[in-house]
């Protein structure tokens, strides 16, 4: 064995972080973790794992579950189409595979919302298939420990790297997969010093050797967000209030307060929806991955209901539907003004 490989195994063995979903090898439980661990922080997801896991057990359950439920329990996490994958992959696996996760990469990278690198995290975790999970923070290991300039954005460059890993992989595969991302997540961190004196591949990293591993990889200048200003409409009759799915572009089929693009004014409002009854509600600003959502809400009072929304109670919203985070605010200011 390659004494890198054997080194960092032995390391991991001793020093891995206890999670929920570590404690046993089954695909379901490292799928969801995976699904629900992209794009999201790990301290968030260990309470959403275990909610998911106590109403949703298994993949059948999965595959029949209410869409309006499911996003409920994903409520928070954001980028539902991961959601939404998961159920499909479900379906998928109950009507070709008979209920049973598959087993072999070239069938799990074939189900909805799976890529390369949770194909391999899936298949060397759970069934010690000699496949690579290349993420960033593998990434940034190898170009330290080599004192590569390369780009570690650019997909051809992962493929090389993926190919570098798989001609060492020993047979432990899932823990030397799990051993590289883990000292990418906890010691040879992408922000701040990398913890050089505590890495078990101290003596092995080309960059530390020459004082670089803190300018390796090269950071890359980050995109302008693209700014949209939206009104949101808080559209009250009694003690109801309007909600509606939105139909398209970002957060599509998701529950949202009636909205607009533009920053409307207080009279627009009162003729857009014949009533005096408008106060300026709160402002927000939501910030997704390549856009920036400027948001004013107005509280409006109306005397008969649009049966083009659906109508429900504060209490029913919160509990019933998946509002988007770029919409809790409005629903805070709500439940704050109208505390039931």
């Amino acid at each position: 064995m390659n004494e890198e490989v054997e080194v960092l195994l032995n390391w991991y063995d001793k020093n891995k972080r206890e999670f929920p979903w570590r404690k046993d090898k089954d695909p379901y439980h490292v799928w969801i973790s995976e699904i629900m661990l992209q794009q999201t922080r790990i301290e968030a997801v260990i309470e959403y794992y275990k909610r998911f896991l106590k109403e949703i057990p298994s993949i059948q359950k999965l595959s029949i579950i209410e869409e309006d439920k499911l996003l409920k329990l994903w409520e928070g996490l954001g980028y539902y189409s991961r959601a939404r994958n998961l159920k499909k992959a479900a379906k998928k696996i109950m009507e070709e595979y008979h209920g049973v996760f598959p087993e072999e990469y070239e069938d799990i990278i074939k189900l909805p919302g799976i890529g390369e690198y949770t194909a391999g995290a899936i298949s060397s975790i759970c069934f010690q298939k000699k496949e690579v999970c290349i993420d960033g923070n593998v990434m940034r290991v190898y170009v330290r420990l080599n004192n590569s300039n390369m780009d570690v954005q650019d997909k051809k460059e992962k493929k090389k790297v993926a190919r570098e890993i798989k001609r060492i992989l020993p047979k432990e595969t899932g823990d030397f997969n799990q051993a590289l991302m883990e000292l990418g997540e906890t010691i040879c961190i992408p922000n701040g010093m990398p913890k050089c004196s505590i890495c078990p591949l101290e003596r092995f990293c080309e960059a530390h050797k020459k004082g670089k591993e803190s300018s390796i990889p090269e950071k890359k200048g980050k995109k302008e967000k693209k700014e949209e200003e939206y009104t949101i409409f808080l559209i009250q009759y009694k003690n109801l209030f309007a909600i509606r799915k939105r139909d398209s572009g970002l957060l599509k089929n998701m529950w949202e307060f009636p909205n607009k693009k533009g920053i409307l004014k207080t009279q627009e409002i009162k003729k857009i929806f014949s009533t005096q009854e408008v106060e300026k509600g709160i402002k927000n600003i939501h910030i997704f991955t390549h856009k920036k959502w400027k948001m004013n809400s107005f509280l409006i009072k109306v005397s008969k209901k649009n049966e083009e929304y659906t109508w429900v109670t504060l209490n029913d919203l919160e509990k019933g539907y998946a509002l988007p985070t770029a919409f809790k605010p409005f629903f805070k200011y709500l439940k704050e003004k109208y505390p039931q």
